[in-house]
């Protein structure tokens, strides 16, 4: 069996602002810009891997969520507690440059972490965390 991740859901809650994030900051392609009742829905990814998307949605459309549900979600992505992602690249601190230079919020700069990994932490116009992973050589046996 195959399994692959063809699509991840942040919400927003300004698409303009989400879109110029995406697309203009981070590089990623527009795949869809779907509007509905008022509402946008947008698909970005990256270029070279046109099989994995972000879905940018209204938050708590949902028909089966309640009025407390809505309120506690629209809390929660205001504090940034709401929804995350992790992406990677092989440059981070190039990445972390234009990503601070567009006037993102920093909540960490690139750090190498205990675990072994080394990266950046910074709130997409929505609050949604964006963890920035740097991709590594893996080293062989030999060396």
């Amino acid at each position: 069996m195959v399994i692959t991740i063809h699509a991840s859901f942040l919400p927003h809650d300004d698409p303009d602002a989400a879109l110029a994030f995406y697309r203009d900051v981070l590089g990623f392609e527009v795949r869809n810009d779907v509007g509905y009742d008022g509402m946008r829905w947008i698909t970005v990814g990256p270029e070279d891997q046109p099989g994995t998307s972000i879905v940018l949605h209204p938050p708590a459309v949902d028909p089966g969520i309640t009025e407390d549900e809505r309120k506690t979600i629209v809390e929660m992505m205001a504090k940034g507690t709401y929804g995350g992602i992790i992406l990677a690249t092989p440059d981070l601190d190039a990445a972390f440059e234009r990503v601070e230079a567009a006037g993102t919020e920093i909540v960490q700069e690139p750090t190498e972490q205990a675990y072994g990994i080394r990266d950046c932490a910074v709130r997409d116009p929505a609050g949604n965390m964006v963890r920035i992973q740097e991709l590594r050589r893996e080293r062989s046996a030999t060396t």
